[in-house]
């Protein structure tokens, strides 16, 4: 069995901020065994040089949450003295917060702690919607607030990923011609799904410049006019027995078309 890979969580309050958001990226990294280990309350360079011992003894990397900017700085020279890899997840925002409201921050621990549920809805939100992108993880379809379906290339993934930043726990099921669909899709209920549709002649413009970007040919079946008019033909007929809402995406913004979705759901 492979041995995990430890990445270290420093803060100067819980290190829950940074759990959560190491865990929304470690979604892109499934097969790399990891252990997350937490080291809270670390207000002084005494608490900062005995959390490094420990991660120069497992050969961990450390994420770290510290508002104190001087402390900030002890954490990334010790790191990188001592050759470890380090990533400051808060000083570089407050750098720009500091520019743009024109004044210093308070540097108060703790006060990422007390960040309102609406932002720890949205980094679940995200991290739910990578997991269940592209027909993944269906059995867990029932949880979804939404689920989109549609043909490949209506723009599924990030038309998902910007509601996800919305706060929305987003699954995306692509419809190929021929496959019939995973059943948990229509366990769900229809008011939670939407199809997503698209000009023929717009979506052969743009699988053919996924084909040429890929290095295939750009007049293979993927992108033939006649097949594309009966996949969208295939999906209109099964969003009309199943009674769900639909949204033609083509030529529209994805916020216009985020918006319709969200409209059309009764959600907004």
């Amino acid at each position: 069995m492979t041995t995990p890979q430890v990445i270290y969580l420093m803060s100067d309050a819980t290190g829950e901020t940074a759990e959560k958001i190491v865990n929304a990226v470690l979604t892109q990294f499934r097969d790399k065994p990891v252990r997350l280990r937490r080291i809270s309350n670390v207000r002084n360079e005494t608490a900062v040089l005995q959390g490094i011992g420990e991660v120069m003894q497992h050969k961990g990397m450390v994420v770290y949450t510290v508002v104190n900017r001087a402390l900030a700085q002890f954490i990334q020279e010790t790191c990188e003295n001592r050759g470890i890899l380090a990533f400051d997840l808060v000083t570089p925002l407050l750098s720009q917060f500091s520019k743009f409201f024109g004044r210093s921050p308070g540097q108060t621990p703790g006060l990422l702690h007390d960040m309102d549920d609406d932002y720890f809805r949205r980094i679940e939100a995200v991290e739910f919607t990578v997991k269940h992108d592209d027909g993944q993880e269906v059995r867990h379809l029932l949880q979804a607030d939404i689920v989109l379906v549609g043909v490949s290339r209506t723009s599924k993934t990030p038309l998902s990923t910007y509601l996800a930043h919305l706060g929305w726990k987003v699954a995306n099921v692509p419809l190929v011609l021929g496959i019939e669909p995973p059943k948990e899709l229509f366990q769900v209920d229809p008011k939670r799904v939407v199809g997503l549709y698209i000009d023929p002649q717009r979506l052969v413009e743009l699988r053919v410049a996924r084909l040429k970007h890929l290095g295939q040919d750009p007049r293979a079946a993927y992108a033939d006019l006649g097949e594309i008019e009966e996949e969208i033909r295939y999906a209109k007929i099964l969003f009309r027995r199943q009674g769900w809402p639909t949204v033609n995406v083509s030529g529209k913004a994805l916020e216009e078309t985020a918006n319709e979705v969200l409209v059309k759901m009764n959600l907004k």
